[in-house]
Order: structure tokens, then C-alpha cells, then sequence
């Protein structure tokens, strides 16, 4: 009897060593409200939709200690439309994130699988909507993936300790393509610098002859309708996508203030209609202002605003074709616990040069000009 107590004790004391050397955590976000738009092709919109401010998901998250500061970790993570109950991210099962790796207290960590780039990682916190903003507050189109309209497949990221402040990090996204290595690959880097309230960033994203559902990224940034190409059914990037840019942010007691520019160049475009070539060898190129800030009135109480300025050119040759955006928004968000709060948010964005209005994640305004609303709530867990 005695023997079987000590045993049992041993096995125990096993069982607890081994459970605080690891850990698995279950985690996920509910976010859903009513979106309303004045104009999607000339008519009014009313909507349920999901992910007004943060895209609905759950995930789970864990580490094993492996001893001398080192451990592995993974992450993975789904998303879904609250609303019908759909995969999002193309009906991935985990195509928010999905990745594994091994981290060092001294050396960083290195992490394989399907992951940000480095221009969500550094820059995106410095905008609006990549800072907790709604959808609706993304640069047009979301050209500089700010907003996560992509990931990287196939990629290794590095990610640094921090030093004195400063870290720093990069990915990279395998082709998959034998014979191909450069088609359809992606790599970025990024760096920050934290100040007791100042917080500054820079980031370069380059994405090679992208679009395949094998390579790196398996969607691309660039819209037709920003060269208004009416029936446009498919794009190719026949070269390469570029993005980088800075962005810094400073807290003064309960505000915080943002700037971020970030520019996106996109080399040979080629647009066809109904099979039917319409648009060869072009560029695109979009640069994005942004100032944006927040105060807390109380510890529940937050009040945002934003302002965007965008201006794209698209050339064929030596001709080119201007637009320019200019979006404004406003929102607020009460916190009814920490992990439940509620929202309200509006936006209005006026554009030129023959261009169509278009906030992000809703359709076309048949005119220069778009404004919507979004209120709703969201759950943590």
C-alpha cells in the first residue's frame, strides 16, 4: 500500500512537471452588427455582417519548454462567418494562421507554416483599422494589406528578442513550384522602436509573379476597378508587388496619436474581360497618408477618428491615369466587460478622376462618393 501511495505521488508530481512546462490555450473573437451604405451601384444597402471591426475566429495557441530559455510553439487559428456559419479565408480550415516553430529567450524565434507579413507585424498597428478600427477605415482596396487581405503560404519568419527598444524580424514564402523558385514567391522585412510613449516602424513587403494557388500568396492586392474596367473577370501580375512604409504613433495620458504612409507599386498588370484581353503592361501605384487617434474618455469609453488621403496612378506606356481618395471616419467602442463591447462607426470617402467610391469590404457607389455605418457587438473568449 505503501509502495502504490509513493508511485501514485511520483506519477502526480510527473503529471504537474509536464503541465507547467506546457501549455494550450483555446481563444476566439465573436464580432457581428448592421452595416448600412448609401450607395452599392445606386441603391441603399442594409446588412447583418460579420467582422465589422474584427474578423470573427478561435484558435488555440501553446508552447512546450524545452529548457535553457528555448521552447516550441505553434498556433493554430480559423476563421468563420458568424452569420451562416461559413470557413472564411476561402474555406481554410485554419487560414487566419497556421504555423509551428521554436522560440529563444536570446535568439528569437523561427516559425514555419502560413504567417503574416512583415508589413501586418510592424505597420498595420499604426492604422486605423489594423489599430482596432472597422473595416470600413481600410486604404482603398486595401492595397498595402494593412487590413490582412492576405497571408504568406509556405513561409519562415523570423522574429527577434527585443533590444533596448528595438526588434526587428522577416518572412519568407516558398514558391513550391519545381523549376520555378521565383514564381510566386514572397519575402518581407520589418523593424520597430519603442520609447516609453513613442513607437516608430518600417516595413518592405515584395511579392514575385503572385497569384497561384501553390505559391506564396494566392491572392493579389490590386483591383480592377481602379482603372474602371467594367466586366473585368481576371488580373495577372506578370512581374512583381511592392509595399513599404512608415508609420509611428505617441501617447499623451488617455490619447494616442498615429501616422502611417505607406506606398504600393505593382509592375506589369494585365486585366482581360470575358477571356478577352483588355488592359497589357501596365503599373499601378497607390501611396496612403493616414493620421488617426484615440482618447478614452473613461476606462470603458474610447472615441476614434481617422483621415486617409490615397492617390494611385495607373500608366500604360507613357499615359496615366490619377485618382485620388479622401476618407474620413469616425467611431466608438463601450466596454461592457473586458472581453465584451460595443461599437458604432461611420465613414465617408469622396474620390476623383472618374473613379467609383468603393469603402473597403462593401461593393461599388455608382458615383464619386460613398458613406456607411456599422454598429454591432463583439465577444473575446
Amino acid at each position: 500500500m505503501k509502495k502504490t501511495f509513493i508511485a501514485a505521488a511520483v506519477l502526480g508530481s510527473v503529471s504537474t512537471l509536464s503541465a507547467a512546462q506546457s501549455s494550450v490555450t483555446l481563444y476566439g473573437l465573436v464580432d457581428a452588427g448592421i452595416a448600412y451604405t448609401n450607395n452599392q451601384g445606386g441603391n441603399t444597402s442594409w446588412q447583418l455582417r460579420d467582422g465589422n471591426l474584427d474578423a470573427s475566429r478561435w484558435g488555440v495557441v501553446g508552447s512546450e519548454d524545452l529548457g535553457g530559455g528555448r521552447k516550441a510553439v505553434f498556433q493554430l487559428e480559423n476563421g468563420f462567418n458568424v452569420n451562416n456559419g461559413k470557413l472564411a479565408q476561402d474555406s481554410r480550415l485554419f487560414g487566419r494562421q497556421a504555423f509551428v516553430g521554436v522560440a529563444d529567450n536570446t535568439f528569437g524565434s523561427v516559425t514555419l507554416g502560413r504567417q503574416y507579413d512583415s508589413v501586418v507585424d510592424f505597420l498595420a498597428p499604426f492604422t486605423e483599422t489594423g489599430g482596432g478600427g472597422a473595416l470600413f477605415f481600410a486604404h482603398p482596396y486595401d492595397n498595402d494589406n494593412t487590413r490582412n487581405s492576405f497571408r504568406i503560404n509556405n513561409s519562415v519568419k523570423y522574429k527577434s528578442p527585443v533590444f533596448a527598444g528595438f526588434s526587428f524580424g522577416g518572412v519568407y514564402g516558398f514558391s513550391n513550384q519545381a523549376g520555378g523558385f521565383a514564381q510566386n514567391r514572397a519575402y518581407s522585412i520589418g523593424a520597430s522602436y519603442q520609447n516609453g510613449p513613442l513607437k516608430a516602424a518600417a516595413a518592405y513587403m515584395e511579392l514575385s509573379h503572385p497569384g497561384s494557388s501553390t505559391g506564396a500568396v494566392d491572392t493579389t492586392i490590386f483591383v480592377p476597378g481602379t482603372v474602371e474596367v467594367p466586366g473585368a473577370t481576371s488580373l495577372t501580375i506578370d512581374s512583381r508587388q511592392r509595399t513599404y512604409g512608415v508609420g509611428a504613433s505617441y501617447d499623451v495620458g488617455p490619447a494616442t496619436i498615429r501616422a502611417i504612409w505607406t506606398h504600393t507599386s505593382i509592375d506589369d498588370v494585365s486585366i482581360s474581360a470575358d477571356g478577352e484581353p483588355v488592359l497589357n503592361n501596365a503599373s499601378a501605384k497607390f501611396d496612403n497618408y493616414e493620421i488617426n487617434g484615440r482618447y478614452h474618455l473613461t476606462a470603458a469609453l474610447a472615441l476614434d477618428a481617422m483621415y486617409t488621403y490615397t492617390q494611385s496612378k495607373v500608366s500604360i506606356m507613357d499615359d496615366g491615369t490619377k485618382a485620388h481618395w479622401h476618407t474620413l471616419g469616425l467611431q466608438s467602442t463601450y466596454a461592457l466587460s473586458k472581453r465584451t463591447d460595443l461599437y458604432l462607426a461611420g465613414v465617408y470617402q469622396k474620390a476623383s478622376s472618374g473613379v467609383n467610391a468603393q469603402l473597403f469590404g462593401s461593393d461599388e457607389s455608382s458615383t464619386d462618393a460613398q458613406f456607411g455605418v456599422t454598429a454591432g457587438v463583439r465577444h473575446r473568449f
